[in-house]
C-alpha cells in the first residue's frame, strides 16, 4: 500500500508538471496571459507547501512542549 507521504509527493509532482506543461504551452502559442496564469499558479503551489512545512513545525512543537 502506498503511503500517504508518497501519495503526497505524487500529487505535489504531478501539479509541477501540469504547471510546467502550461508554461510550454504559454510560451509556444506567444501568450501572454497563459504566461501569466502559469506565474500565478506555481506561485499558489509554492505558497501551499509553505504552508504546509510552516503547519508540520508548529505541530511538531505543540507536540514537543
Amino acid at each position: 500500500m502506498i503511503s500517504r507521504n508518497n501519495i503526497n509527493r505524487i500529487i505535489i509532482l504531478g501539479f509541477m508538471v501540469l504547471v510546467g506543461f502550461c508554461f510550454a504551452k504559454a510560451i509556444y502559442s506567444e501568450s501572454f496571459i497563459g504566461f501569466t496564469l502559469a506565474a500565478v499558479s506555481l506561485g499558489a503551489g509554492l505558497y501551499f507547501l509553505y504552508l504546509v512545512i510552516q503547519s508540520r513545525k508548529l505541530r511538531e512543537e505543540e507536540e514537543t512542549a
